[in-house]
């Protein structure tokens, strides 16, 4: 079998990508990828015997012979994602298109080790496993380093100092693994169901803890040390109540305890009001809600945010809700997955 991992050159990775969306033919790959049509011709003789693509019919247009038509053999390869809340595992597998095929869950002890993490991802991966993998892509609460796969003090977790868990999970588990922050790889999940759609926005995670995920002119902003999105820890209130992070006031403290009590319009306008900020400071015109907070109430937080936006007609901000549901970080992170086959990194 050709190698699962890489594709063979950035030729071909744009020839895929393309092929992504739908079925095409080779003239029009060569319109869209600016290749010419030699080039296109080879790469796609290429992509057919590894078997990712395949001649699915013609297409007439206008006089002429008809057009081949080429489609992306979705299930010729594989990736698996993990989200990793503070108390539950979720591992979706999904093909070279992003669909989601199936699925595992599994509770996780409160204050989890590393030890007991990677070997409950073990025992999910290996109920999902194919020889189709290209890898695994972990969503992971923060504070970590996507680039070297080490995960630095997450909040609301003790015994995760500086622990190199990319390299523990693909010794664990024998395959490519990429960690990124949740909420990245939520907001990556976002950018490739909206494609050049999205591309200047954020994606806001209200789970067992709040964070952002920013895309920015179309590339997921990670900042120096990987670390941004950590809005949930900024201060709203000098005065307010203390927070799992050390500090006080915090939009993920102001929102959980008002969510505690029962106070769902004090907990969606703490969102609102954050969500706001965002805007004015980023420039924004897309703001995508998740998490399990807001999938039980979504109504409600859509209200929250909306009613919190600037109301001039000319900074329009869509609001939605991710149609993703509860599989938006686990998705995404087998999407950073196959951006890396791709060749497209997010």
């Amino acid at each position: 079998m050709p190698n699962l991992r890489f594709l063979r050159g950035y030729n071909d990775a744009v020839v895929l990508g393309l092929a992504r969306s739908g079925a095409v033919t080779r003239v029009e790959l060569a319109q869209r990828s600016g290749l010419t049509p030699q080039a296109v011709s080879k790469v796609v003789g290429r992509l057919i015997a590894d078997g990712l693509l395949v001649e699915s019919g013609t297409r007439n247009v206008g006089v002429g012979k008809p057009r081949t038509l080429l489609e992306l053999v979705a299930d010729s390869r594989l990736a698996l994602g993990a989200q990793v809340e503070r108390d539950e595992l979720r591992v979706v597998l999904t093909d070279l298109a992003g669909t989601v095929l199936d699925r595992a869950v599994a509770p996780l002890p409160r204050d989890f080790d590393p030890p007991t993490f990677v070997a409950e991802l073990t025992r999910l991966v290996d109920g999902l496993r194919s020889d189709r993998l290209l890898g695994v892509g972990i969503g992971f609460v923060g504070p970590l380093d996507h680039r070297t796969g080490v995960v630095h003090d997450p909040t609301g977790l003790s015994g995760w100092h500086d622990v190199p868990l990319r390299s523990w999970a693909e010794e664990r588990l024998g395959l490519p693994v990429v960690l990124d922050k949740d909420t990245n790889t939520a907001v990556v999940a976002e950018a490739w169901r909206r494609g050049e759609e999205l591309r200047d926005a954020v994606l806001v995670l209200v789970g067992t803890g709040l964070g952002v995920g920013m895309l920015l002119d179309g590339r997921v902003h990670r900042g120096v040390r990987t670390n941004a999105g950590e809005y949930g820890h900024t201060t709203l209130r000098l005065d307010g109540p203390p927070c799992v992070c050390g500090r006080t006031g915090c939009v993920e403290a102001l929102h959980n305890l008002a969510a505690a009590r029962g106070d769902l319009v004090g907990a969606t306008s703490v969102v609102g009001v954050a969500v706001a900020d965002l805007v004015q400071l980023l420039d924004i015109d897309h703001v995508v809600l998740a998490g399990r907070a807001v999938l039980a109430e979504p109504a409600a937080y859509l209200e929250g945010v909306r009613a919190r936006l600037p109301k001039d007609e000319w900074l329009p901000v869509e609001v939605s809700i991710t149609p993703l549901g509860d599989d938006v970080v686990a998705a995404g992170a087998a999407m950073l997955v196959l951006s890396e086959f791709y060749g497209r990194p997010r």
